[in-house]
């Protein structure tokens, strides 16, 4: 592998309007000197938000996804706004979409959804004694049911298929590395298999 990054010679954006920007990138691959066009899809930063309640529960919302025509079963969570932080985010969303508020939030992880053609992070943060506060708040084109899932229940569904979502298993997975004792492994039959 030839580890160096590749030149940009040129760069031009173009507005897509809502959420996305695509950049395209003139680039010379060191590998073979060649020139090439890449592409890019900018996007915002984004927050998913782990909501545990006292006695244990995952707050969770199961929504329409237009891009695969489906519903999904995901964690409260959206896109960090401009001049907005990463936790201020991860507040905002919870209380929106699923009424709940909690005190104390913990950042447990970054990943990049897609590295190979978009430009952005998403953070994970846990939100622990997650209380219902509040009626949702939700935007124009959301249609959100707040489903509450006990989180020994969780890897059994990821297991299952019921979590499908990359990003909502990449917070699960932030989650059981920083906090192994959270995971019942006795609680999964034929672990391993």
């Amino acid at each position: 592998m030839y580890e160096k990054p590749w030149q940009v010679v040129a760069t031009e954006v173009k507005e897509l309007g809502g959420l996305f920007k695509v950049r395209k990138d003139r680039v010379i691959m060191p590998k073979n000197g060649r020139e090439y066009n890449v592409y890019a899809l900018c996007v915002a930063d984004w927050v998913n938000v782990i909501p545990l309640t006292d006695d244990m529960q995952v707050v969770m919302v199961k929504q329409y996804r237009h891009g695969i025509r489906d519903f999904t079963l995901e964690l409260p969570g959206g896109v960090i706004d401009s001049g907005d932080t990463p936790e201020g985010a991860a507040r905002r969303e919870l209380m929106e979409e699923t009424g709940f508020v909690a005190e104390k939030f913990e950042l447990l992880g970054t990943v990049f959804p897609n590295p190979a053609i978009q430009t952005n992070k998403c953070y994970t943060y846990l939100a622990c004694d997650a209380r219902k506060e509040k009626s949702q708040q939700l935007d124009e084109m959301e249609d959100i049911e707040v489903i509450t899932i006990p989180l020994d229940l969780v890897a059994d569904l990821i297991r299952k298929g019921e979590i499908s979502h990359g990003l909502i298993m990449a917070a699960f997975c932030h989650l059981f590395v920083k906090k192994p004792k959270l995971l019942q492994l006795d609680r999964l039959d034929s672990f391993g298999k």
